[in-house]
């Protein structure tokens, strides 16, 4: 006879309830969160696309190779990535698991009447004893009630309970980080958010070729954009006269919501954005751009336009990149744009002040393949001059132009430039009130003390006796005022 044990085979509904139990778990539904809240961090140490895509191009220049391993996990998309994904359904189906079976029960433990008189009330906390008057009773149900407790009477005793909103709250938490979820889940499927760079003058029109950068939710596409535009008509910046410091950005625009609609002025502030329905619209940032325009040796425009300039420090001293590929050969400026010019002996040319009090355009002139045609993306603030030679360094001042010897180069005039972010997010109602329902609840869990009195008068005599629920403070002062009203103190 063998003496091996033998187990008895797991089904596969057994085992589905066991992976059940073990996902819903609030022991697991702790874990998932703290997962979630560490994949997090990449998002914010790591530029994103979603948010910044200049900062991730400027990533890739840097860091070339880490860029290109940080691509292949996803990090530059953290939040849309498959494995933040992954725990933020699993924490999703957890909490749904864990919190309404717990709600189901605590709705009926609150319609339920409080536990019956102890037999031994000399056992339990705050236990008082005295000779009975014969009015206890009813004077202890008086006041009871008028405290808001709920009440079981019987023949010699009465039995009260409070603090069921404890529970209450504890539960509106769990159920808000459900609703926080639920919120993300929406904005992920139906949102959109995108952002593009806007010279003073120019027109946008919400469709995906207007877009510097756009990225739309699971199940959206460009055909759900609403058809409004936009002109920028003015941009006002103020800054501190002492430290550059900015002060007020204001943003005059005039926008038709819709085909056929009337054009409405309309004032955009950093904290005050456009809406149109669900999409919002905010001014994120903002810059110089140069307008130039370049000519070949015989006179014809190769280039003509603004050209937006990314600001390297807080007095807007800024880089671009002015791309002539329509020329022969092919022209690029790599050029550098001070607003308030000054030079040093140690930085050589610098901004001294954010706003156009002396603006210089300085440039260094390229000839030769700028490699657009090699289908790999470029910086629109960069050029690769690896195939190209340089024949000139100079720079100039608005209204004048310099000759070299492949043409002419103009500094028309500067007029400053916003990006404009443009999101839409039908979830963030949903997230918002989640949050205030969890902040809520929070409180209602930390401040309300579940507690219950009895007492019972038998034999002549009155017994009262008390018990806090997680040793929770202030049951003696209440007991204390309950005993002086029964004795009539």
């Amino acid at each position: 006879m063998s003496n091996e044990t033998q187990l008895p085979e797991i089904g596969a509904i057994a085992l589905a309830r066991y992976f059940w139990r073990q996902l819903t778990s609030m022991r697991t539904a702790l874990v998932l969160l703290l997962l979630l809240a560490l994949a997090a961090i990449p998002g914010s140490l790591i530029p994103q696309n979603a948010q910044n895509p200049m900062a991730v191009s400027d990533y890739f220049e840097q860091h070339r190779t880490l860029a290109i391993w940080f691509e292949r996990f996803s990090l530059f998309d953290v939040y849309s990535s498959p494995w933040f994904s992954a725990i933020y359904i699993l924490l999703f189906i957890s909490l749904i698991g864990c919190v309404l079976p717990r709600s189901f029960e605590h709705l009926q433990a609150s319609r339920a009447l409080p536990p019956k008189t102890p037999k031994n009330l000399a056992r339990m906390e705050h236990f008082q004893s005295w000779p009975a008057n014969g009015n206890e009773l009813e004077i202890a149900k008086t006041w009871l009630k008028a405290k808001r407790f709920r009440v079981l009477e019987s023949e010699e005793s009465v039995a009260a309970e409070k603090g069921f909103l404890r529970e209450t709250g504890n539960l509106f938490f769990h159920i808000s980080l459900i609703l926080i979820l639920v919120g993300v889940l929406i904005g992920g499927l139906f949102g959109v958010r995108g952002s593009a760079i806007l010279s003073q003058g120019e027109r946008f029109v919400n469709n995906a070729t207007s877009y510097d950068t756009i990225s739309f939710g699971q199940i959206t596409s460009e055909n759900s954009l609403p058809p409004f535009t936009i002109k920028v008509d003015k941009f006002v910046a103020k800054y501190n006269t002492l430290t550059s410091a900015p002060e007020d950005y204001t943003l005059y625009v005039t926008t038709v919501a819709e085909p056929g609609a009337t054009p409405k002025q309309q004032v955009v502030k950093v904290n005050s954005p456009l809406t149109f329905g669900s999409t919002r619209v905010y001014l994120q940032a903002n810059g110089y751009s140069p307008i130039v325009t370049v000519q070949d040796k015989i006179g014809n425009v190769t280039f003509q336009g603004p050209v937006p300039f990314l600001p390297q420090d807080g007095n807007l001293r800024s880089i671009g990149a002015i791309k002539v590929p329509d020329g022969d050969p092919q022209l690029g400026f790599v050029s550098s744009f001070v607003p308030t010019y000054e030079r040093t002996s140690d930085q050589g040319a610098i901004s001294v002040f954010p706003e156009l009090l002396d603006p210089k355009l300085l440039f260094s002139i390229w000839q030769g393949d700028l490699g657009l045609d090699t289908g790999v993306p470029q910086s629109v603030y960069r050029i690769d001059t690896s195939n190209m030679k340089q024949i000139m360094l100079d720079s100039l001042k608005p209204g004048e132009f310099l000759k070299f010897s492949e043409g002419t180069i103009t500094f028309e005039d500067v007029v400053p430039w916003v990006n404009l972010q443009i999101v839409s997010d039908p979830g963030k109602s949903y997230s918002l009130i989640g949050g205030i329902v969890a902040i809520l609840g929070l409180l209602a869990s930390l401040f309300t003390r579940r507690r219950r009195i009895w007492i019972r008068v038998s034999a002549g005599e009155v017994q009262v006796a008390g018990l806090a629920k997680n040793g929770a403070p202030g049951l003696e002062i209440e007991m204390s005022e309950f005993v002086a009203k029964l004795r009539g103190i």
